[in-house]
């Protein structure tokens, strides 16, 4: 069984797998980013990042192992010269692994691998650009473009003090303007008030003629009544 065993053997020799691991090294040295397996990946890793690390240094004894190593004098000139200056005071952590799914064929997981301070852009579909989702819900930040600038804090704040001044300049053509709504409803509820008294005389106009009718046919009704009784006296007579 394999517990504890760090190495990836990549299915090769011990000769094959550092003369694998040398070129893919020299590959990434030169170009910043090449496109492997992922256990390559992983393995290439961990073979490029310690001669990076003495690449900070430069010195005879430091180029002389990193040659021993790449066995290639172009990319020891590019990783002293131009990469070293380029990592600057980072700490570790040179490289990047991206995987970038399966290809066709044989179905086995392919990976990005670059160096990290040539590239601050991650490539859509990878993995590791998607946000991982937590059950926790935290807080959400404010960016900087929300917060206001004093400047702007300052347009705000006149502009609020010129309301606030046309706010009480106004009031008084508003009263003006309830004086008069109070002179027409005094208007319209003396106007009112003249109708209503009026209406009474004019139903007591219409009411008189009506009771002289009904006199007048009372005197009508009474002078029959008493023709009639004078007929009836005439007739007994005889």
């Amino acid at each position: 069984m394999r517990h504890g065993k760090r190495i990836k053997k990549i299915g090769r020799t011990a000769a094959h797998r550092k003369a694998t691991l040398a070129a893919m090294s020299t590959a990434l040295i030169q170009h910043k980013r090449i496109t492997t397996t992922y256990t390559k990946a992983k393995a290439l890793r961990g073979f490029v990042e310690p001669l990076i690390n003495r690449a900070k240094s430069d010195t005879v004894h430091n180029r002389r192992q990193v040659f021993r190593r790449l066995q290639d004098k172009q990319a020891v000139t590019i990783l002293f010269d131009e990469v070293a200056e380029k990592i600057g005071d980072r700490s570790g952590g040179y490289t990047r692994v991206i995987k970038l799914g399966r290809r066709q064929g044989d179905g086995a997981e392919v990976a990005l691998i670059e160096l990290v301070d040539y590239n601050d852009v991650k490539p859509d579909g990878s993995s590791d650009s998607r946000k991982r989702k937590t059950r926790r819900g935290g807080r959400r930040k404010t960016s900087d473009s929300e917060t206001p600038t004093p400047d702007e804090t300052a347009a705000v704040a006149t502009e609020v003090a010129e309301l606030a001044a046309d706010a009480l300049v106004e009031p008084a053509p508003e009263t003006e303007v309830t004086a008069l709504d109070d002179a027409e409803v005094v208007a319209d509820s003396a106007e009112g008030t003249d109708g209503a008294e009026e209406a009474p005389e004019a139903e007591a106009d219409k009411e008189q003629p009506v009771s002289e009718e009904r006199e007048d046919e009372a005197e009508g009704e009474s002078a029959v009544e008493e023709e009639s009784e004078e007929e009836d006296k005439d007739t007994r007579r005889d």
